[in-house]
């Protein structure tokens, strides 16, 4: 019996009306695209499937590095964490390292091929519509000597759509088609129809743009990610054996970068080791066997702590032989209150920022400030009667209460003394202060101020605020820990120097 033949075309169609859809929708994807393109081959993956996946993940990494728009980058023990910017869609996914992998029998992989098999078919789709409008020839074609060599990803050629070819399709030919008479009329149009064309293509380079009121800032903005994006375009790169060239090439060619590798590597490098305009040579071996003068040895997390910083960082900390700082993800954002690593606070301070590092911009700062003013001015005009306590809040008061009172009871029998002595021992406790210092009346005015304007709200606003209090001890406190632990680890570990 012969196995029926079928396309998931119309349901990609069907799923994604808009293109805008598809990239939403495109993290998935590429993480199994991915997962598979590095997979062996085995009885449920076979070779046609994992070459089909490789293609399809070098053909999107190709675009990025022609297009700029990779963002964020992260090496985490799952795998690297990618995150490019296409058409106003973050797109985030997962490439595993290049390590041999174990097939785990205990996974279905006729599930998983059933999500691929849709997966790779929108991946060609979007393969194909990012290609065609950055005017460049889809498929790419596949230099088989290059590929032969272990090339990587300039095993395929992407080559740009010219006008000359278009005009010269459009040109007529000696042959003519048997039966088919060319009259005058229709011979003359066909020899005007290449300059015609120019012309057209000539109007549209040479027509003025419409600028609006706010063309100066974005003509700004535009040069500032333009200068982002091409961060290592003055820099030629040279990859020792040891480091991960499948990545490192991605990225750095990503960001405008130059790069050659070592032979052991893989064929097809531009750049010979001895080549006097190599600038950074990355490796990530201790010692060397023989250096040049003219380049700087470093170590490959420099590439990718600059990349998340946005600016090439200092190579002092991240010479051969040194201790590398922090890698730290690019994907978390830090909140006022929050604990901020020292690697982020240095990199904060270097771009210019001052204090503790937040997700705000210094513009947005005084209007954040603004509503907190708005907020408590609220607070302190709020009245009880604002919203009458329903009977629920009131019976949970009620239990709350009843069960701290029973717990207060069980503590004093515990300590063999009544329930009043126990009270009048833990109200004469003197409470300690934030800071362990004596408070000033100021301080102590603003405390009775905010006890006076929460009591007299409702009980549901009450509840509210008691529980975003809570959260702001509870984060105070695990960041008063990390910040104990921190001292105790720098403290052990200047004893043990000494």
């Amino acid at each position: 019996t012969r196995r029926p033949e079928y396309t998931l075309d119309h349901l990609v169609i069907e799923r994604y009306p808009a293109f805008v859809d598809a990239l939403r929708d495109l993290d998935d994807a590429l993480c199994m695209v991915f997962l598979f393109a590095t997979m062996p081959t085995v009885s449920k993956v076979t070779n046609e499937i994992v070459e089909d996946c490789k293609r399809l993940s070098t053909e999107f990494m190709h675009y990025v590095i022609h297009s700029h728009c990779l963002r964020k980058v992260f090496l985490s023990i799952k795998g690297i964490y990618y995150q490019a910017e296409i058409q106003g869609q973050s797109i985030t996914w997962i490439v595993p390292y290049q390590f041999s992998q174990n097939v785990p029998l205990d996974v279905d992989f006729k599930v998983m091929g059933t999500f691929l098999q849709f997966y790779r078919t929108l991946l060609g789709f979007v393969n194909y519509r990012l290609y065609t409008t950055s005017n460049l020839s889809y498929p790419p074609k596949v230099d088989q000597s290059m590929d032969d060599s272990a090339a990587g990803l300039g095993s395929l050629r992407i080559e740009a759509k010219r006008v000359e070819d278009l005009i010269k399709a459009t040109q007529p030919t000696e042959t003519t088609v048997p039966g088919v008479a060319m009259t005058k009329e229709m011979k003359q149009r066909m020899e005007t129809l290449g300059s015609k064309i120019k012309k057209i293509v000539a109007a549209d380079t040479t027509a003025p743009a419409y600028e609006s009121v706010g063309d100066a800032d974005g003509d700004q903005d535009d040069e500032s990610q333009q200068s982002d994006n091409q961060l290592f375009a003055k820099q030629v790169f040279y990859l020792s054996r040891e480091v991960p060239r499948y990545s490192l090439e991605f990225v750095i060619r990503a960001f405008g970068g130059r790069l050659g590798w070592d032979q052991t590597s893989g064929g097809g490098s531009p750049y010979a080791e001895n080549d006097r305009t190599i600038t950074v040579q990355i490796s990530d071996r201790p010692v060397q066997g023989h250096q040049f003068l003219d380049r700087i040895y470093v170590q490959p997390q420099w590439v990718y702590d600059s990349i998340n910083a946005r600016r090439l960082l200092d190579v002092d900390d991240y010479l051969i032989g040194q201790t590398l700082p922090a890698h730290l993800s690019p994907f978390v954002e830090y909140e006022e209150g929050d604990y901020v690593p020292e690697a982020a606070s240095k990199l904060a301070a270097a771009a210019g920022f001052e204090g503790e590092v937040t997700n705000l911009k210094p513009e947005d700062r005084d209007q954040s400030e603004d509503s907190e003013e708005e907020d408590v001015a609220d607070i302190d005009g709020a009245s009880a009667d604002e919203d009458a306590p329903d009977s629920d809040d009131d019976e949970e008061d009620e239990d709350a209460i009843a069960e701290k009172q029973h717990q207060k009871q069980l503590l004093a029998e515990r300590a063999g003394v009544s329930f009043s002595e126990y009270q009048q021992k833990q109200t004469a406790k003197p409470k300690p202060t934030a800071a362990g210092k004596k408070r000033s009346k100021a301080e102590i005015e603003e405390e009775e101020r905010q006890k006076i304007a929460i009591s007299m709200l409702s009980k549901k606003k009450r509840k509210v605020v008691n529980r975003t209090q809570a959260d702001a001890y509870k984060k105070a406190k695990d960041v008063n820990t990390l910040k104990t632990r921190k001292a105790q680890a720098a403290k052990s570990a200047k004893g043990k120097k000494n």
